[in-house]
């Protein structure tokens, strides 16, 4: 197999570089499925139990950027090669420049920056190159990892959807979070000491 230069590759950084979905990734899907209380905060549901079937559908309609639900999907790899995740740049709205990201990072790296640093690539993405304005995303009340990520990105808390889903037999929160093309500018070149 060819060995591949990625030091040049605009879609990593110093930790995790993205790539499109491909046919054997469907196992980590699927495995991941178990995880019921990330799945919880990803979804807003309790999800019916995960199959093989059901993960391999959904790697086949995503696989090699084939999405058709406007959903832009990519698996994160750590820079060792490994599945750690997902993340996906949606709801974009060329006309108003809004758009949302989600983010599912394994179990056993979550914590480790990994999302972060994730999420930076696919804003830098979306804000300099689709010359998209605002990025809008909510979190669910209690998803304490995700709400600091988007602190630390430099989103704002721009209020909170009072008991907008129902989960587990309790009405939850949405926190939400935004973040301008200008705002993320200024939170880059600050990081940078420009």
């Amino acid at each position: 197999m060819r060995i591949i230069d990625y030091s040049q590759y605009y879609w990593q950084d110093d930790k995790v570089r993205l790539r499109a979905f491909e046919e054997e990734d469907w196992e980590s899907c699927y495995t991941e499925g178990f995880d019921s209380p990330a799945r919880i905060l990803l979804e807003c549901a309790v999800e019916l139990p995960p199959t093989i079937a059901g993960a391999k559908r959904f790697i086949e309609q995503n696989v090699a950027f084939s999405s058709t639900n406007g959903r832009i999907m990519f698996t994160i790899e750590n820079l060792e090669g490994h599945n750690i995740g997902g993340i996906n740049l949606n709801s974009i709205d060329e006309r108003n420049g809004t758009f949302s990201i989600g983010i599912v990072i394994d179990q056993p790296y979550r914590g480790q920056g990994y999302g972060t640093s994730a999420m930076n690539i696919l804003l830098r993405y979306a804000f300099l190159e689709r010359r998209l304005h605002k990025f809008n995303d909510y979190v669910l009340e209690g998803n304490e990892g995700s709400a600091r990520m988007m602190q630390k990105l430099g989103c704002v808390q721009e209020g909170i959807r009072r008991q907008v889903v129902y989960i587990n037999g309790k009405h939850m929160d949405f926190i939400m979070f935004g973040l301008t093309k200008d705002e993320y500018l200024a939170n880059r070149d600050a990081k940078r000491g420009l």
